[in-house]
């Protein structure tokens, strides 16, 4: 494996992969087994990753989307952008390092750049705050899409959240009228705003920069309401029930395409990420490319119509022994 982080779905494929490597290092010294042979069980590792990474249950991908080893925000940022200025601050009460903002250069395509930023080890994660914003996040967000739009700067907002943060503090400084905010905002901004989940979108800390004219998920990652571990604590009161959570709140990819929530799938390696992160920024950074193509021909005035025409159309719902109704409405 390429990370030493094994997940509780690949330790089949972890003693498999440390017994092939066992082998080739004892062959060096003493040829007990063929060429091949070892071709033969390396063969059925292939067919083992295939098996195990084809049946992934909702929890088993919420697990890789959290895997301590999968690309984080500030690594998209070095390997996506060819220049990136950091911006800092919501200019009323201090700098939010859950959130990274600033003026990037992409595919020679200059955006404003919002990522959340959960960090990576201990005083990372401490100093990111896990990739839980308080309102000045959430504002210092807002006043770098104001810029954008200011000088004419597509938007490009990178989702991984566990949520907003919790505490009183956040909510004595305004966390729900900050994120209330932002949606009002960002449904009016008059520039291409492209959103892209590459980890956890959970709540309205997700949603507090997740408007925008195309939203994509990585195919691993999830975009929810709720955490499955607080859903099973709320609806069934019981933290063990958190695997039936998740594949009952239908917060991945395939689900979502269907509501109509995300427009669009991002591949990953087989088995997450982690196991190929060039791979990852390169489809990641395609698509925005591609999506930035397409965007910049639309007038403002039209973009904004269609970016609220499309968050009307989102979600369905179905009357017992009927079909299910796509639900619109108009102004």
């Amino acid at each position: 494996m390429k990370n030493t982080s094994t997940l509780a779905h690949e330790k089949q494929i972890f003693e498999y992969e440390k017994t092939i490597s066992q082998l080739k290092e004892q062959n060096k010294e003493n040829a007990l087994w063929s060429d091949d042979e070892i071709g033969k069980l390396e063969t059925k590792l292939e067919q083992l990753k295939s098996k195990v990474y084809s049946t992934l249950s909702p929890w088993e991908r919420v697990a890789i989307s959290r895997h301590p080893g999968r690309p984080k925000s500030i690594d998209y940022i070095r390997n996506m952008c060819e220049e990136f200025t950091e911006l800092y601050g919501d200019r009323l009460f201090r700098d939010d390092r859950a959130v990274i903002c600033g003026f990037a250069k992409i595919g020679g395509v200059k955006f404003m750049l919002i990522a959340q930023e959960k960090g990576f080890d201990t005083q990372s994660r401490l100093e990111r705050n896990f990739g839980m914003m308080h309102p000045e996040g959430y504002r210092k967000a807002m006043r770098c899409m104001r810029l954008a739009a200011k000088f004419k700067l597509p938007v490009l907002c990178l989702i991984d959240t566990p949520g907003a943060h919790p505490g009183l503090s956040a909510e004595e400084r305004g966390q729900g009228w900050a994120i209330a905010q932002n949606l009002w905002e960002m449904a009016r901004l008059l520039t291409p705003i492209i959103v892209v989940l590459i980890g956890e979108g959970c709540s309205g800390g997700a949603l507090g920069i997740g408007v925008g004219d195309v939203v994509a998920m990585l195919e691993h990652s999830y975009y929810s309401v709720i955490s499955p571990e607080s859903c099973a604590s709320i609806i069934w009161r019981d933290n063990n029930k958190k695997e039936l959570a998740a594949q009952s709140l239908k917060m991945h990819v395939e689900d979502l395409l269907k509501l109509d929530v995300v427009d669009a799938m991002i591949e990953e390696p087989m088995g997450g990420a982690h196991h190929d992160p060039a791979q990852v920024y390169s489809n990641v950074k395609k698509y925005i490319i591609d999506q930035w193509n397409i965007l910049k021909t639309v007038p403002p005035e039209i973009l904004i119509e269609q970016r609220y025409q499309k968050f009307r159309r989102i979600g369905k719902f179905s009357i017992e022994g009927k079909p299910s109704i796509e639900y619109t409405a108009d102004r």
